[in-house]
């Protein structure tokens, strides 16, 4: 875990941060726009069916491909708000645009944080009527917007990279640490890069990409209602191979990935769920997420013990897949066989005792095969979550 400013800045990007006095003193609104000739946008949405309206609206404009800024509200979600919290999020978004100076329908709307309770809208009408326009973005500008988008998060993630053989490069910004169960890409997460990308290749490549590292996750096998994620590209630095802009955010998307798990809320170690030898992928992504999500797996991660049968039991609970066959099956841990002939028990143990666990499963059926992650359960994340709204 790092609060380290991102080593390379895409051009072309403007920042504003403030605190409008949400819940507390530290910063709760961020907007950042896209300025440049050529700006396209993607996004991907919470399938929740509680959705809230700022999902609605961020939806609606990241789907145009003609989204050039995001404006986040942290601390306040938004959610189960009725009427009255769709005007609220449509005066944010408003109220964002004109501070932008770009069109409302242009803007992507996200908010975080306690579910049901209504934004203080006037106080933050007031504040953000005073604030000057955003600013170019350097990595300050970019760290502080990941900062403010923070809920129960212990420290900022913010990361980025060059695209091989060109000038441009990306920026991504996340926040979650609970809540987390990605069911279509993710929690909240925003990605900037000034190369040049047609809208249907960034929609194509920001959806492969958040398959398999957003949408890899989870921390408690619980789906947000506000889940967010949206790139924007805005052409400053010209065109790029896209198979080089696919492994640039890719790599990003994967660190701030890792960042999450590992700030999950109380816990101490990333899991990291190796499934291969799957029917096919999405057999894989099952099995990997049964597994990364048992509470006894989880707890046996925290403790460092190495009690494999909690692994056969979370595939085994999998009980529509009728060709996986534990005689075909293997188990490791750390890369230490478990099953079907337990190797070292000393040496999985010694494995598990450091900050990365990886689990590994077999299923001896074909090809297919994914990776998941996710965290430890411990005391810490009970104490946080039982007393989250009081």
């Amino acid at each position: 875990m790092s609060d380290e400013l991102p080593t390379h800045v895409p051009a072309g990007f403007r920042v504003c941060t403030a605190n409008l006095g949400v819940k507390d003193d530290t910063t709760d609104f961020c907007l950042v726009v896209a300025d440049g000739p050529a700006v396209t946008s993607a996004g991907v949405h919470t399938q929740s069916r509680f959705a809230g309206p700022s999902v609605a609206l961020s939806r609606a404009a990241a789907a145009s491909g003609d989204a050039r800024a995001v404006v986040v509200v942290s601390k306040n979600a938004n959610v189960a708000n009725g009427p009255d919290g769709l005007a609220d999020a449509a005066e944010l978004q408003a109220l964002a645009s004109e501070l932008a100076g770009v069109a409302p329908a242009t803007v992507a709307v996200a908010s975080t944080g306690v579910i049901g309770r209504r934004y203080p809208i006037e106080r933050m009408r007031t504040a953000i009527g005073a604030l000057t326009p955003p600013e170019p973005a350097d990595a300050a500008g970019f760290a502080a917007a990941a900062e403010a988008i923070m809920t129960t998060d212990t420290h900022r993630k913010c990361v980025s990279a060059l695209i091989e053989g060109s000038d441009a490069s990306i920026v991504g910004i996340a926040k979650g640490v609970g809540m987390i169960e990605p069911n279509m890409a993710t929690l909240l997460t925003y990605f900037f890069t000034d190369a040049e990308i047609p809208p249907s290749e960034l929609d194509s490549t920001f959806r492969s990409v958040m398959a398999t590292t957003f949408n890899a996750l989870s921390i408690d096998s619980d789906t947000s209602t506000s889940d967010t994620a949206v790139i924007l590209a805005n052409g400053l630095a010209g065109p790029v191979d896209r198979d080089a802009f696919e492994t640039a955010l890719h790599d990003v998307a994967l660190r701030l990935v890792l960042m999450i798990a590992a700030d999950g809320e109380g816990a101490s170690k990333v899991i990291e769920v190796r499934v291969t030898g799957a029917r096919d992928d999405a057999q894989a992504k099952l099995v990997a997420k049964s597994i990364v999500n048992s509470p006894l797996v989880k707890t046996a991660v925290h403790g460092s013990d190495p009690n494999w049968g909690r692994i056969v039991m979370a595939i085994g609970k999998c009980d529509d897949q009728t060709d996986v066959d534990p005689e075909a099956v293997s188990v490791a841990i750390g890369g230490v066989e478990m099953y079907p002939a337990e190797a070292n028990l000393a040496a999985a143990q010694e494995h598990m005792g450091g900050d990365h666990v990886v689990l590994s499963a077999d299923l001896g059926i074909a090809q297919g095969a994914f990776t998941a992650y996710g965290c430890d359960l411990t005391d810490g994340y009970i104490r946080i979550n039982a007393d989250y709204t009081t």
